[in-house]
């Protein structure tokens, strides 16, 4: 008897070292929390989605059997499609800059970017929306110059949401980018120019290359972010630019038709999940963690 119970207490005891070793039980409060208040509510929202008003799939072809909802949906991917190419064109050199700068200016232009994205969202967006109106700086300061006779339309357009977001989401790719950058050994691009190549093609054959996963990771970011945002395009779209997280909320809020937020909802995860496994597929995790390093 005292042999078989050593035996299950060792056994208990492997098994506890194991979940320790793995790291495994240090995730389960994580694991809880995720089931608790991702996993059960976004299944609960789909099944609201295929139940009510009645079971079946006809939110989904009210949804994306709808001229005017498919517009939304064109209107979502289109901006946050621009604004992901904006936040990489424009991030890229900063996060360039950044990453061979000397430390100290480093530092305070780096501090500038983390406090831009501490800031309070809906101050940063009020400040973009006196900015953009017709008797804003930007107009006043063009007209001033004499390079437009009339104001622009800024406001309440996707030119607007597309200006707001794009500054909005720059951090997300410059923090990403300025550490594979950084990362780079800078014996290559060296090496490249002493054997006689141009810095075009130092920074088209070896720069991007070596930092396109921290592209693509920041790229992805910010694309998945744009697709679920809110409050930018609610203050500088306006109702007649729609996004698709306005119209969920409308459905949810005004319209109380949680068939038809669900099924939007729904369609949004998907398409994000879609993209995720894209870029897995693409660069993986593996990759870009090497990348990194």
């Amino acid at each position: 008897m005292a042999i078989v119970a050593d035996t299950r207490g060792n056994s208990a005891f492997a098994s506890m070292s194991y979940w320790r070793v793995s790291g495994i039980g240090y995730a389960v409060p994580a694991l809880l929390l995720l089931l608790a208040f991702f996993v059960l509510p976004v299944l609960a929202l789909l099944l609201r989605s295929v139940l009510e008003p009645e079971p079946g799939l006809g939110n989904y072809a009210a949804l994306l059997g709808s001229t005017t909802y498919l517009r939304i949906f064109l209107n979502t991917f289109l901006v946050s499609a621009v604004v992901t190419v904006l936040s990489v064109v424009i991030g890229f050199p900063v996060a360039w800059t950044l990453a061979i700068m000397p430390r100290r200016w480093a530092a305070v232009v780096f501090a500038v970017i983390l406090l831009s994205m501490w800031t309070n969202l809906l101050a940063r967006t009020y400040a973009w929306m006196v900015l953009l109106q017709r008797t804003g700086f930007i107009n006043r300061t063009l007209i001033n110059l004499g390079v437009i006779d009339q104001p622009l339309a800024l406001v309440n357009n996707l030119t607007g949401v597309t200006i707001g977001m794009t500054y909005i989401m720059l951090p997300f790719v410059i923090l990403p980018l300025r550490g594979v950058i950084k990362a780079i050994d800078p014996a290559i691009p060296q090496a490249a120019s002493v054997c006689g190549a141009t810095r075009w093609q130092c920074l088209t054959r070896i720069l991007i290359p070596l930092a396109l996963p921290g592209v693509a990771a920041g790229a992805l970011m910010v694309f998945v972010m744009s697709l679920g945002y809110f409050v930018t395009p609610a203050l500088l779209g306006g109702t007649s630019n729609m996004m698709l997280a306005e119209m969920i909320a409308q459905f949810v809020q005004s319209l109380v038709n949680w068939g038809m937020g669900g099924a939007a909802a729904f369609v949004l995860l998907v398409v994000t999940l879609a993209i995720y496994a894209l870029q897995l597929r693409l660069f993986g995790v593996g990759r870009l963690g090497q990348q990194g390093n």
